[in-house]
């Protein structure tokens, strides 16, 4: 008999049914969540990203103000469930052995590792460059696997003068070679609306509706439409999200500057997606994160109910 092919509406059935069901799938449709929204408080680590190094001109000796172990104190110490563990503010040696030391020491402190987040660029024609990008995310796939990481950010890139359809083409490909290797170990990518080739939300979504697996999805960070209509754009991606970084600001097309996000309006529209997942604060304001971050998470919280 023919495998069924799976869609994502199918995509739980078929968990809870015949095990071993083939998970090579279209992902045409947005992700199919019954009943309420339910929110859950994260942060990123890249909200500390000017203390996980030591500035140049500390003194000789000088140790860094924030690392991972400190970092999921950190959360645990201002009521956040979950933890998105930044790929650069690992040690340059992190081998297995310290993942499994920071993932142990996230489950004592009570703490959920909600994913990581790796820089990358999947818009290179077939060749070195595209190769070496496709590398790094698998190497990064294998070690969310050991963190318990079940989602990992990554994005698409620039067109580099390409012309737009070719550069998502590239983009596609990446993306499903990668997913297929994801998806082996349960772990989503979630790609981010993070300019370039998905500065607009129809690009992104195209993109992610013709990504032949269920394992790739909207990493929809909050503050990164700089269109006539963020809002609008949100509400659009939300139904594709697999997580969500919620920033603080927006700034729509012709904005001189940024303006303090409205949170009920950003919360909202999530709901109405039934959303089911992390909404991680990734800070990215000028006051020092250790001053404004529990703040920003109390208000959070307040609005996730």
């Amino acid at each position: 008999m023919n495998p069924v092919p799976l869609t994502r509406r199918r995509f739980g059935a078929s968990i809870l049914g015949v095990a071993g069901a083939a998970l090579a799938a279209r992902a045409v449709d947005p992700f199919h969540r019954p009943g309420a929204a339910r929110l859950r408080l994260g942060l990123a680590a890249y909200s500390f990203r000017d203390h996980f190094g030591v500035p140049k001109d500390a003194p000789a000796g000088t140790a860094p103000r924030m690392d991972m172990p400190r970092f999921l104190d950190y959360c645990a110490d201002n009521g956040c469930d979950g933890a998105e563990l930044t790929s650069y503010y690992f040690p340059g040696d992190a081998d297995d052995a310290y993942f499994a030391a920071v993932r142990r020491h996230a489950h004592v402190r009570g703490v959920t590792i909600t994913g990581t987040a790796v820089g990358n660029t999947f818009t290179h024609p077939p060749g070195p460059e595209r190769e070496r990008e496709i590398a790094l995310v698998k190497t990064w796939i294998a070690r969310a696997a050991v963190l318990g990481a079940p989602h990992i950010r990554v994005f698409a890139g620039e067109a580099h003068g390409r012309p737009l359809a070719e550069a998502k083409r590239h983009c596609i490909g990446a993306l499903e070679e990668c997913a297929a290797e994801a998806g082996r170990h349960g772990i989503f990518l979630g790609i981010e609306n993070h300019g370039g080739i998905v500065a607009e939300a129809d690009d992104l979504i195209d993109i992610v509706r013709s990504v032949r697996s269920p394992w790739v999805g909207i990493n929809l960070d909050t503050g990164n439409f700089h269109t006539e209509d963020p809002y609008a754009d949100l509400a659009r991606c939300a139904p594709y999200a697999v997580n969500v970084q919620y920033k603080g600001y927006i700034r729509p097309r012709g904005a001189r500057a940024q303006g303090a996000a409205d949170i009920g309006r950003t919360f909202r529209i999530l709901r109405e997606a039934h959303y089911q997942g992390w909404v991680t604060l990734e800070y990215e304001f000028g006051e020092d994160p250790f001053v404004r971050v529990p703040a920003m998470l109390r208000q959070m919280r307040e609005f996730m109910g």
